[in-house]
């Protein structure tokens, strides 16, 4: 029988599964469009069910959604290691963000049932629903069920661009679960994703072994102006809601530099009315997003926010309405997980660094339940949500070796 120090997932099998889930949901640039709640999603969810099946994996369904495909241990009084991450993308996502992570857990389970390895605790791959939050705002909704951050008619109720209710949707598609969220206890859990930043491809590193991850404040602001015509609105006369959105994105800009090394902002989602161009814009809405891995300096952006933007919009002659529509605080990591991530890579002869997690992920919800950490590797140029996003099959296959290996330590092979 094999075991943990000889044991390696089989790259070229990652690698194939990759390329066949991002047939499904194709983008129009060579990534994907499977966003959460559609037909696409729907299909990339049928796919992964089956791979589980086809592993002997039991699959268990809550009622957000989220998917969780379970191999026994042989300890019946052992709690379950999770490992995963998402399935759904953004609008132009790329083909590793988030699924990297779902199919690296899918497989370890195919490694070991090759190997004929039993754990003594049991071992669930998970598909969070809705990480994005592109579609159903804010991101990690089903995440954030889970850990008691949101209420599950409250997410219910949450409606698309179109009107759409996410309850309605999900039971539309045919994954709404009985299980009650939030139900299942867990001994802990490991995400791999791709770092989505560029430090690790600029430094050459394998592995990056997340510490902690960057708390987050989405703010939706609405400035309000006066729609007119553009060639005979007399330039002192007009109120250019437009004015109050380029002001506003500077202040964002110099709020962020100002708490540097690691805190950052930007305006990223905007929505202009009339959108016409001969109609002096009357309306801009349009979201924020600050981040930082300290909570007093995350805080403080939003408070100088707070403070300076409503002035800009009044200098200007504009309305300003704000509210909070996504928030979370930055997490750390559990020692113990992180320890068995930086010994995986160590005994892989990986190199690796400790590293601060840029984006939100589901592990930083279930932080809070049980026992997290994260694994990471690189992409190319840091480029993610985007169809350009890329990886290479090495990357993958180590930062899935070392996923295993944190796995496998954590769950413990049976004797």
């Amino acid at each position: 029988m094999a075991t943990g120090d000889n044991l390696k997932i089989n790259g070229e099998r990652l690698w194939d599964s990759l390329m066949q889930m991002a047939r499904i949901g194709p983008g129009i640039a060579g990534g994907n469009n499977r966003q959460t709640l559609t037909d696409a999603d729907a299909e990339g969810r049928a796919l992964f069910r089956k791979w589980c099946e086809s592993e002997g994996l039991e699959i268990g369904v809550d009622r957000m959604g989220t998917m969780f495909a379970a191999r026994p241990g042989t300890d019946p009084a052992a709690l379950p290691v999770y490992v995963g991450s998402h399935l759904d993308t953004q609008p132009t996502g790329g083909k590793y963000d988030g699924v990297l992570g779902v199919l690296g857990g899918l497989e370890i389970i195919r490694t070991l049932n090759e190997a004929g390895v039993k754990t003594r605790h049991p071992i669930v791959v998970t598909n969070w629903t809705n990480e994005e939050g592109t579609r159903f705002a804010p991101p990690m909704l089903a995440s954030g069920v889970f850990a008691g951050v949101h209420e599950l008619d409250w997410a219910y109720a949450l409606e698309d661009a179109e009107g759409k209710r996410f309850g309605d949707e999900l039971a539309r598609i045919g994954w709404q679960g009985e299980e009650e969220v939030g139900a299942r206890r867990m001994h802990a859990f490991f995400e791999l994703h791709i770092e989505q930043g560029p430090i690790l491809e600029a430094e050459g590193v394998d592995i990056g072994v997340v510490t902690h991850g960057q708390g987050l404040r989405w703010i939706e602001v609405t400035v309000t102006g006066k729609e007119s015509h553009t060639g005979s609105t007399p330039m002192p006369m007009r109120l250019n809601a437009g004015r109050g959105l380029a002001q506003i994105t500077e202040l964002v800009h110099e709020i962020a530099m100002s708490r540097q090394p690691d805190a950052v902002g930007a305006i990223g989602h905007v929505d202009v009315y009339p959108n016409s161009r001969n109609i002096i814009p009357g309306r801009v809405v349009f979201t924020v997003d600050f981040r930082s891995h300290l909570i007093d300096v995350l805080e403080g952006m939003v408070a100088r926010f707070a403070d300076e933007a409503p002035k800009l919009a009044a200098g200007l002659g504009l309305g300003f309405e704000s509210r909070v529509v996504g928030s979370f605080d930055p997490p750390a990591f559990d020692e113990g997980c992180v320890g068995a991530v930086r010994r995986a890579a160590e005994a892989m002869g990986y190199s690796h660094r400790d590293i601060v997690s840029g984006a939100g992920h589901d592990a930083c919800w279930i932080n809070r339940v049980a026992p997290t950490a994260m694994v990471m590797c690189p992409c190319v140029d840091g480029l993610s949500h985007n169809e350009a996003e890329e990886i290479t099959p090495d990357w993958a296959e180590k930062g899935a070796n070392v996923l295993f290996r944190a796995v496998l330590e954590t769950a413990g092979i049976a004797a």
